[in-house]
């Protein structure tokens, strides 16, 4: 009991400050990504906060696999360094007695995992989609930004204002560059209010500007002033109808559709939990290593390891996918096979970790005895 509470206490320790900087990283990653789409005009800037919580919370069952797996193989990979388990294999203990605290360790990060690929995920990557979607569907003058240039949904227009736009209904120092059958045009406006007309059309209704029509220097070119000049807008803000990708379909819909797109999501999910639990058993054989030599080789062969894993997951997913392979025939192979390494790899070390044993032990000193 002792052993199993200072193990399970050496477990949470390690897998807070490998959570910490994996975490840390893919938010940083992702910050930097979404700021980008902001700055180019694609997604809101008052949705960026939203949008980085969405997108964590997609990589959070990633994260988790690679913490619990690296967490118990960096405790593992300790004890041998440290000559601990040498002690222990010498009071008759064997290496399989570390999967019981292991597992009740790794449980709650399995059961976490299998709720954010089942539940949390799907609705996160719903609402991503929502946001994005619902930007891209809003009025042209509404996705302008103070400072900014922004192209029209009808990619006949740019704007650019220096007043604030957002949600409100009316913009300051007002540029419009036109291209229509006439030519291009210039507009320029000290203020623009966006009105309803009784036909329920919406219009951009400049106030105070000035209108320039044609090329400079050419015979046709034309300039007048106006108190009041009106443009209709791209309305596309009441016709707000997400599209919901297979990702973002919750998990009981998804098994009652019956598309092969529907049936490579759930082999996702699936495997999601199952890769947790697997990885955390093979940490446990896999932590073997010299006293007198570094642990680094270890954690870099853990790493192809789980992006192998992850990667023939995928693998395995996009043929499901194009219907290569029947659902049924998909989801378990690889699951299985990494099962039995799990078990070859545990009786490799029992056998080598037998010599510890200490008939093992007493059995060597007698032979030196007898030799001497």
């Amino acid at each position: 009991m002792i052993f199993q509470r200072a193990l399970r206490r050496e477990l949470a320790s390690s897998a807070g400050a490998t959570f910490t900087v994996l975490f840390t990283i893919i938010v940083t990653w992702t910050l930097i990504s979404i700021l980008g789409k902001a700055a180019g005009g694609k997604v809101a800037s008052s949705d960026v906060v939203a949008l980085i919580g969405f997108a964590s919370l997609n990589y959070l069952p990633t994260i988790l696999i690679l913490t619990s797996f690296i967490s118990v193989l960096m405790v593992v990979t300790r004890s041998y360094r440290d000559s601990e388990m040498v002690v222990w294999f010498a009071s008759g203990q064997s290496l399989t007695k570390w999967i019981a605290p292991v597992m009740t360790f790794g449980l709650p990060i399995i059961l976490a995992t299998g709720l954010l690929a089942f539940y949390a995920t799907p609705w996160a990557k719903q609402k991503s989609s929502e946001y994005v979607e619902r930007f891209a569907k809003r009025e042209d003058l509404q996705k302008v930004s103070p400072g900014q240039f922004k192209e029209s949904s009808s990619n006949n227009r740019i704007f650019f204002v220096e007043g604030n736009a957002g949600q409100t209904a009316s913009v300051q120092n007002v540029f419009v560059n036109q291209v229509d059958e006439r030519g291009t045009s210039v507009i320029v406006a000290k203020e623009g209010v966006i009105e309803t007309a009784p036909n329920g059309y919406r219009y951009l209704v400049l106030k105070n500007g000035r209108r320039y029509q044609g090329t400079p220097g050419q015979a046709d070119f034309q300039t007048m002033e106006f108190g009041s000049y009106s443009m209709r807008v791209a309305q596309q803000a009441q016709e707000f109808d997400p599209k919901r990708e297979v990702n973002a379909i919750p998990t009981l819909e998804l098994f009652a559709l019956p598309t092969n797109a529907a049936r490579a999501e759930i082999l996702w999910r699936i495997s999601l939990p199952i890769t947790c639990t697997l990885l955390m058993l093979l940490a446990i054989p896999m932590g073997f290593v010299n006293p007198r030599a570094g642990s680094s080789t270890n954690l870099i062969i853990a790493l192809l390891i789980f992006f192998t894993y992850n990667n023939t997951v995928k693998m395995f997913e996009a043929s499901v996918r194009h219907g290569r392979f029947a659902f049924e025939w998909a989801w378990w192979p690889l699951h299985l096979l990494m099962a039995v390494t799990v078990l070859v790899m545990f009786a490799w070390r029992l056998n080598v970790n037998h010599r510890y044993h200490p008939r093992a032990l007493l059995a060597g000193m007698r032979r030196r005895k007898g030799g001497a």
